[in-house]
């Protein structure tokens, strides 16, 4: 049983007043700083200083990166019958990168100023005369390039014969792997193998926040096809792909998929799209997509000596499938959905800042508030904490008046809130508030979770 009644924090003829969210550096800055705030993203090692580039994701931070984690696999794998997953070794000898051409090619061309020994991208400069940081021209050295892979040691001894790499992608362990999981999945082109993990990648200017960093999630997923089927797939995943990120709430507006131009295009690949996002400094990538041919399998059989192809026992050939790759970044992701669903109004003339996340990425799904810390009040909560936490997670806040605990819950980007108040003792009912509208239901404790289901798991 649920009933509609005025909300707490605006009543009736007093609705909320929309106010203006510009996409510049005053939202990034805004949401930098609800980050640090409300524990979704720290400094790294911030009591010595901090480390650059590198960042700790909070108590609510984890959640809902794991939320964005989940709901690419539950996309790419759970919902799929023709996708397999893998966690593959972070450590890799120069062997893997050598055969993929990173120790060659994975490079970035470095300059120094000798004025304010800053160092830049070349590409990446504006102005390829002018220092950015000093401003000065002609001070630059000459570029050389610069490998973005970190280098260590396997072992007690740093010899050569014990150099190791921290792989600076996920998909070359998906690639070695091609045929274990051909055999011990018995599956058979097109099929996919899917990956989310860390990568690492030695930047020379990791820059606007979680967006470009040294240490990183990606999610990654290498599809194997026929050969003559690989522009249909091409298009497919491209499709795919930028229909996930409009259906977990980020607004088409704010997306684009751009195709690579001719220059663009690594010399493996014959068609790679970006699916970019509008951030406050302009469009940035958030996926590839890439149809890079043969050009993995290839390059491992021939330095391994190993077959990598598919017999197909129903014409009775064989062949080197051709592999499209989407691949996207877990932590810019969750930055690009906290970016689009931040928005603020005033309700009775105060600021109200709230997260409009989709439910499914929301670090929170309910947070449980008894209206003050009375022990018969608390006790409750307790026991309605109780009966939601099997089914989602929740959070749980007695401290501070009613209404600052549900703008800290719209910070989070909690959906719902459920107050339990004295009449909560009498009747076996609770307040059910919804976010975005404030909307207020009463409903029984017995009909809570069944309530929420409906609204919590479409």
């Amino acid at each position: 049983m649920s009933s509609a009644e005025p909300t707490l924090d605006s009543p009736p003829g007093d609705e909320p007043v929309p106010v203006d969210v510009p996409n510049d550096e005053t939202l990034f800055e805004k949401i930098v700083n609800l980050c640090k705030q409300r524990g979704f993203v720290f400094p790294s090692a911030e009591i010595y200083g901090g480390f650059r580039s590198s960042y700790d994701y909070g108590p609510v931070g984890v959640l809902m990166l794991r939320n964005v984690k989940d709901m690419w696999w539950r996309s790419m794998v759970q919902l799929r019958d023709d996708v397999v997953g893998l966690d593959a070794a972070i450590l890799g000898p120069p062997a893997i990168w050598e055969a993929s051409g990173h120790l060659q090619n994975f490079t970035d061309p470095l300059v120094d100023c000798t004025n304010c020994k800053e160092r830049w991208r070349l590409d990446q400069l504006e102005e390829p005369e002018i220092c950015p940081n000093c401003g000065k021209k002609g001070t630059f050295t000459e570029a050389r390039q610069f490998n973005l892979m970190f280098k260590t040691h396997a072992g007690p001894v740093e010899d050569s014969a014990a150099v190791a790499y921290l792989r600076p992608e996920t998909a070359q362990g998906m690639f070695v792997n091609f045929a274990n999981v051909l055999q011990t999945s018995r599956k058979k082109p097109p099929f996919g193998i899917a990956q989310i993990g860390k990568s690492f990648r030695n930047e020379i200017t990791p820059q606007n926040f979680v967006f470009r960093t040294r240490e990183f999630e990606q999610m990654e997923l290498e599809y194997f096809v026929p050969p003559e089927e690989a522009p249909h797939w091409y298009e497919y995943w491209c499709h795919e792909r930028f229909r996930w990120y409009v259906e977990l709430g980020i607004p088409e507006s704010k997306l684009r998929l751009r195709p690579h131009d001719p220059d663009e295009l690594s010399h493996y690949s014959s068609g790679t799209s970006d699916i970019e996002f509008l951030f406050p400094w302009g469009w940035g990538e958030l996926e590839g997509i890439a149809n890079r041919g043969d050009y993995d399998l290839t390059q491992h059989a021939k330095h391994s000596g190993q077959k990598l192809e598919y017999f197909d026992q129903a014409t009775n050939t064989r062949y080197v499938p051709h592999v499209i790759e989407p691949a996207a970044g877990a932590t810019r992701t969750m930055m690009a959905f906290m970016l689009a669903a931040y928005d603020e109004e005033l309700v009775r003339g105060e600021l109200r800042r709230v997260l409009r996340l989709h439910h499914r990425i929301a670090p929170y799904k309910v947070a449980v508030l008894p209206l003050s810390k009375k022990d018969a009040l608390v006790s409750k909560a307790r026991e309605v904490l109780h009966l939601l936490q099997p089914h989602w997670m929740c959070d749980y806040d007695e401290t501070q008046a009613i209404g600052r605990r549900y703008r800290r819950q719209d910070e989070l980007g909690t959906p719902y809130c459920v107050t339990i108040d004295f009449e909560s003792l009498d009747d076996e009912a609770v307040t059910v508030r919804e976010r975005d509208s404030m909307r207020q239901d009463r409903v029984t404790i017995s009909g809570l979770v069944e309530y929420l289901r409906e609204r919590l798991e479409p």
